[in-house]
């Protein structure tokens, strides 16, 4: 059986969090939002795991990337503050048959020890507050082994659309690499999603990073030049 640990939403830190989709996977308990296939940046990031590796999944809501890192046979941890997205995660992890380590809490307050192979987040880092930005990743660096790799994608304020009431602190452009300026780059774009979750076709300006953090002894280079995607 998977490891769960739920705290309640009272215990959660007041305005860290701030987006409709814990309301969402509440009120559509029958149908997985985001579908049940795992994303294609969660498909590319698998071959820079090592076999048996620590998976990291920041914000995964109804957990598909999740479920599809423990098919591959890593140790996965999904972290949501959502407990009805995490019920449709386990669900999901029961069809596939795999199991995973869920975390009903904040990214900002991870109880999670040792180090992962990688952290990840796909479209969930913009809802935490830029003034908790840095505590966070501080954070994450602590939890990465050596030769670990970091893989995000948030929305920034190229392109601004604000759908079901969310509130977001939109990434400036080149943002997002400044926190790994002494890290491996291994990609690093800007570009636009197309969306319509709440029934108007429109689209998310976005960032995508992978970067690595370096072994002892590795040549450290720059972020390479902005890739529209």
């Amino acid at each position: 059986m998977p490891w769960r640990l739920w705290i309640p939403d009272r215990m959660l830190s007041p305005g860290t969090m701030r987006n409709p989709w814990a309301r969402e996977y509440a009120l559509t308990p029958g149908r997985y939002i985001w579908g049940k296939a795992p994303s294609g940046f969660a498909r590319e990031l698998s071959a820079l795991v090592p076999r048996g590796g620590r998976v990291l999944d920041l914000g995964c809501g109804e957990g598909r990337d999740s479920v599809y890192f423990a098919s591959r046979g890593f140790a996965v941890t999904g972290v949501d503050a959502s407990a009805a997205g995490l019920d449709k995660a386990d669900r999901l992890a029961a069809e596939q048959r795999v199991s995973v380590r869920w975390m009903c809490r904040s990214m900002l307050d991870l109880p999670v020890i040792g180090k992962f192979d990688l952290v990840y987040s796909c479209g969930s880092i913009h809802h935490v507050s830029k003034k908790d930005r840095c505590r966070l990743f501080r954070r994450l660096r602590t939890l990465t082994r050596p030769g670990g790799v970091h893989a995000h994608i948030v929305f920034t304020d190229v392109t601004v659309y604000a759908e079901k009431g969310e509130e977001i602190d939109y990434f400036v452009p080149g943002e997002l690499g400044k926190f790994y300026s002494d890290w491996l780059a291994l990609r690093y774009e800007e570009g636009a999603i197309p969306c319509s979750q709440d029934g108007s076709s429109h689209s998310h300006s976005i960032e995508r990073i992978v970067t690595k953090r370096a072994r002892p002894g590795a040549t450290r280079t720059d972020f390479p030049p902005r890739i529209l995607a």
